[in-house]
């Protein structure tokens, strides 16, 4: 056999046995067909850069994460003390009931969680993930509207954009035209959508500038909607500033003191998810400090753990708690199998304690990089608009991104990126260094600059 044919019978049996082909057709992945692109194979993790191996079985790829594993990986990975948080709670135990049992690892998590929330919040819910928290946060709105004498309250406020999960309450209150909605007519609840506020950016000295008209008119709608159906309303909930998966928009924070408002006024619970923007991602430690607002209720989640294992919260006030308890039911009616799983609050209570003493710094020195860095890409024919907020970046096309091509071309220059619709983004991990964010930076727009000019 002639040497030159060897390599290419040997690059198909990579090909051929590779992870990606062994997945293909066997395992479904987030909205994606299972004869979708192949995905990438990863073999390893560290730091900010992971190893991965391509679907055709070539040559490994080492990239910096631009996406902080959807967001939650802040503080990259293999963290020494993360690690080691994980390794104490093992030597431990791993998973108890929290049915009439307790441990420290809760316990510790919840005091520290209520420390730093903005706002008295008093008691802390444990969830599975950040869409069961929402569930939880919508069940305990409907609690306390029946325990306060509204039984008839059983609808919700929010706005046009947002994103707040994938199971059945959550998608109901996420938005109605881009959401899941037209997938399952007749089954999810429906609620009541102010439209989404005007866009918003932050200047360099940190003060809000939107078109003010816009704004006022948006103030107004939103007022009259919530008065219109102020009977059958049970709260008001939103991501706080920033709308992620909605596209990545940031809003004044006016906006949300006017929900504080309205929330009062009609005797609504306002839930703040802060999923997405908890934890410093947005340059505040939780979104809802842009406006000085305290929530009712807050879900967060995500950076909760600093992306080991999936954990989320649900904090509320100390009235809400004495509204529930002297309930028909005096219980919140929710009680996962992994709910206070020791093992995540014990990594969260660590990956929290990083967050605080490193956030502030990181997440502004990260922004000034997005800033710098993403700023050549306005030059771009296919870019409508570049933004960033807190360690948040955006490049938005003015058409649909071609996902695999810029995904491909983002990986040549040593980036991991993953587009939606027609966003190139990063929201990358807090302890990227400069020279990281750059690359980044660089590969975005190269890989926007290959693809769509």
């Amino acid at each position: 056999m002639p040497e030159t044919t060897a390599p290419a019978v040997t690059d198909s049996l990579a090909a051929r046995d590779s992870l990606s082909a062994r997945d293909g057709g066997l395992v479904w992945h987030p909205y994606a067909p299972l004869n979708g692109p192949a995905p990438y194979g990863v073999s390893a993790a560290s730091g900010v850069r992971l190893t991965l191996q391509p679907p055709d079985g070539g040559v490994p790829i080492e990239a910096i994460d631009a996406m902080a594993s959807w967001w939650c990986a802040v503080h990259g990975y293999r963290h020494p003390e993360l690690d080691e948080a994980a390794r104490r709670q093992l030597d431990a135990f791993s998973h108890v009931m929290f049915g009439g049992l307790t441990h420290e690892p809760a316990v510790a998590l919840a005091e520290r969680l209520t420390a730093i929330a903005p706002g008295p919040m008093a008691h802390v819910f444990f969830a599975d993930s950040g869409s069961v928290s929402v569930e939880v946060a919508l069940k305990l709105a409907l609690q306390y509207q029946a325990a306060a004498g509204r039984p008839r309250r059983q609808r919700f406020l929010t706005i046009r954009g947002g994103y707040h999960g994938d199971t059945f309450a959550a998608m109901s209150v996420c938005d109605p035209v881009d959401g899941m909605h037209s997938a399952f007519p007749g089954v999810l609840a429906r609620h009541v959508f102010a439209p989404r506020p005007p866009i918003a950016r932050l200047a360099d000295d940190e003060t809000w500038r939107t078109d003010e008209n816009a704004l006022a008119a948006w103030e107004s709608e939103f007022r009259s909607m919530a008065s219109a159906h102020r009977d059958t309303l049970a709260a008001i909930v939103v991501e706080p500033v920033l709308q992620g998966a909605g596209g990545m928009r940031p809003y004044h924070p006016r906006c949300l003191r006017v929900m504080r408002e309205v929330a009062d006024e009609l005797g609504l619970l306002l839930v703040a998810d802060e999923i997405a923007t908890g934890f410093g991602r947005t340059g505040r430690l939780f979104a809802s400090e842009w406006a000085d607002v305290a929530p009712d209720v807050m879900c967060v989640g995500k950076a909760l753990t600093g992306g080991y294992l999936s954990l989320a919260a649900v904090l509320m006030t100390a009235q809400v708690g004495r509204v529930i308890t002297r309930s028909e039911f005096g219980a919140l009616l929710h009680g996962p199998t992994f709910m206070a799983n020791p093992l995540a609050c014990a990594i969260a209570g660590t990956s929290v304690d990083i967050v605080e003493s490193t956030w502030k710094h990181n997440v502004s020195r990260v922004s000034q990089a997005l800033s710098r860095g993403l700023a050549p890409a306005r030059e771009l024919s296919s870019v409508i608009d570049v933004r960033t907020l807190g360690a948040v970046g955006v490049i938005q096309l003015g058409g649909g991104v071609d996902v695999p091509a810029v995904t491909r071309a983002a990986l040549d220059r040593g980036v991991w990126v993953r587009p939606f619709r027609d966003l190139v983004y990063t929201m990358p991990p807090y302890v990227c260094t400069d020279a990281d964010v750059a690359q980044i930076c660089d590969g975005l727009i190269g890989a926007v600059r290959e693809v769509h000019g």
